[in-house]
C-alpha cells in the first residue's frame, strides 16, 4: 500500500505548504547596477523654454494660469538661403520676443511682435513671406485667412 502524502504534511501549518527560500527574501542585494548605466534620463524639473514655445496656448493656460499679453502676432520661419536670412534674423532679433526652437532642417525661428510694432512686423514679413513653410499667428494660434485678413489690417495702422 502506497504511503498516504496527506499525512505527511500538516495541513493546519500554511507555512509548511509553501516552499520558498530564505535566501530571496533576504534585503542583501549580490547584484547592484552601476550609476552611469542607469536606464532612465534626468529630466530637469523646470520646463525649457523651447518646451513652453511647444505648449498649446489654452494648455499653457491651465498648467501656469493667464498670460497678460497685449494683442500680439507672431511670425515663425525656417532657415533659408539668401542674403534675406541675415536681414530676417536682425529683423526678428529686434521683436519683442524671439526664440530659435529645434536643431538642423527642423530649426525654426518664432518671433512676437505686439501692435505698437507693426513696422518690424511688416520689415520681417516682407523677408520671410515668400519663404516655404513660414508660418504666421495671432496670439500663438493659427488662424485662418491670418496672411489675407489680420496682416493688412495690421498695416492700415501704419497709415496714421
Amino acid at each position: 500500500m502506497a504511503p498516504n502524502l496527506w499525512n505527511r504534511w500538516n495541513l493546519w501549518n500554511p507555512w509548511n505548504l509553501l516552499e520558498y527560500d530564505r535566501v530571496s527574501l533576504s534585503t542583501d542585494r549580490k547584484y547592484r547596477p552601476v550609476e552611469r548605466f542607469w536606464p532612465y534620463v534626468e529630466k530637469p524639473e523646470e520646463p525649457t523654454a523651447e518646451e513652453l514655445a511647444a505648449l498649446d496656448p489654452d494648455l499653457h493656460a491651465t498648467l501656469f494660469g493667464p498670460r497678460d499679453l497685449p494683442f500680439s502676432i507672431t511670425v515663425v520661419f525656417s532657415p533659408f538661403e539668401g542674403d534675406n536670412y541675415e536681414r530676417a534674423l536682425d529683423q526678428a532679433r529686434a521683436s519683442a520676443e524671439y526664440l530659435e526652437v529645434g536643431d538642423g532642417p527642423d530649426r525654426r525661428h518664432r518671433a512676437r511682435f505686439f501692435s505698437n510694432n507693426a513696422l518690424g512686423l511688416r520689415d520681417l514679413f516682407e523677408l520671410v513671406g515668400p519663404v516655404p513653410g513660414t508660418e504666421v499667428l495671432i496670439d500663438d494660434r493659427p488662424v485662418p485667412y491670418t496672411r489675407e485678413l489680420w496682416l493688412p489690417l495690421l498695416w492700415l495702422t501704419l497709415l496714421h
